[in-house]
């Protein structure tokens, strides 16, 4: 039965929320991961996109339950790094071979429009790069000064369509207010990324099934799906983490309903896959994403305890992440790696 939904999902894109929820409950993964790699290579061929993440800032005005760096939390150790130094680690990474490059921050009010409008144009002037934003809930107007700057992606996860479950992990933001900054920047024509974690307390199936259901809602254009990972620091330090192999289905069904979007194996995937005990590119993922700030920071953007960080050069984990992808049978890709209408 749950083959015929999969075959039907692929000709059709269409399910219903009960035939997603029983795609999530049953024994179905090989055929379920199976067809979706078999999309991803059509469409994408055998090549993964490298992304480096430039986390500038761990300041945060917000105050999200399970995330390290949220603003109550007040044995993290803050900084934020100069505009020069931003853009010297985005020249290093371009001259490694990233032509994706990602800013990302907490919602840090220091930034305001007209230095993240710097940034922009600075890193863009480096050559044909991709330039992704992920510096949380802003107003139309910075949006569209960003878009108009240079910014070619824009990724903002609504990290639960539940919405009193978000309501209740995200003060002093709102659902309604989310879903608003996501169609805001469908509108001015990013490339738009949003996606969700798998373990959240109080998370049921069907509200995973609303959240596969919402991405496909918001036709985006790429989409993160992790795992909760618990911090130490947090109001949710005392619950369990995600569920691995019930995040690798949602990112499996995604990709067979969503067939051209980009999928990441995100970061806290790998984390739960330390002892790689699963090939993390086959249930659909085509995209990895990579710090590549100074390690001291990389240790003080403290979302979730992440033990695989390691002290060496941009250059040199650029080439050990190849190798990587490499040994799973993978070829990296030399594209920057834009959405499909977006080339």
């Amino acid at each position: 039965m749950t083959h015929n939904i999969i075959d039907k999902i692929i000709d059709y894109s269409d399910p219903s929320k009960e035939e997603i929820i029983e795609l999530l409950n049953d024994n179905c993964d090989a055929y379920l991961f199976s067809k979706a790699a078999e999309i991803t290579e059509k469409i994408f061929g055998r090549e993964i996109h490298i992304r480096g993440i430039i986390e500038f800032s761990n300041y945060c005005k917000s105050s999200c339950h399970y995330c390290g760096i949220n603003g109550l939390n007040k044995d993290a150790t803050r900084y934020r790094l100069e505009s020069n130094d931003i853009v010297s680690i985005a020249k290093e990474a371009t001259l490694a071979g990233y032509k994706s490059i990602i800013l990302q921050s907490g919602e840090d009010p220091f930034y305001d429009a007209d230095k993240i409008s710097d940034l922009i144009r600075q890193i863009k002037k480096l050559g044909d790069v991709a330039l992704t934003l992920s510096i949380g809930e802003h107003s139309f107007e910075a949006y569209r000064q960003w878009k108009k700057d240079g910014a070619d992606r824009y990724l903002l996860k609504h990290e639960t369509a539940d919405k009193t479950l978000y309501n209740k992990y995200h003060p002093p933001s709102s659902f309604e207010k989310r879903l608003k900054c996501l169609e805001d920047l469908k509108s001015l024509g990013y490339q738009t990324g949003s996606g969700f974690m798998v373990g959240l307390p109080g998370q049921t199936i069907e509200s995973l099934a609303d959240d596969i259901l919402f991405l496909k809602k918001l036709d985006v254009e790429m989409a993160g799906i992790g795992v909760f990972i618990p911090h130490p620091k947090t109001p949710l330090a005392q619950y369990p983490p995600g569920d691995n192999l019930i995040a690798l289905k949602c990112v499996a069904i995604t990709r067979i309903l969503l067939k051209k979007t980009h999928l990441p194996i995100t970061t806290s995937i790998t984390v739960n896959n330390a002892q790689k005990s699963f090939n993390p590119f086959c249930t659909g993922a085509n995209v990895v994403m990579k710090k590549i700030e100074p390690y001291k920071y990389q240790k003080l953007y403290d979302i979730y305890p992440n033990p695989l960080i390691q002290d060496v050069s941009i250059y040199e984990n650029r080439r050990k992440l190849e190798a990587s992808i490499i040994s799973y049978g993978r070829k990296v890709s030399e594209s920057r790696g834009d959405a499909a209408g977006f080339n």
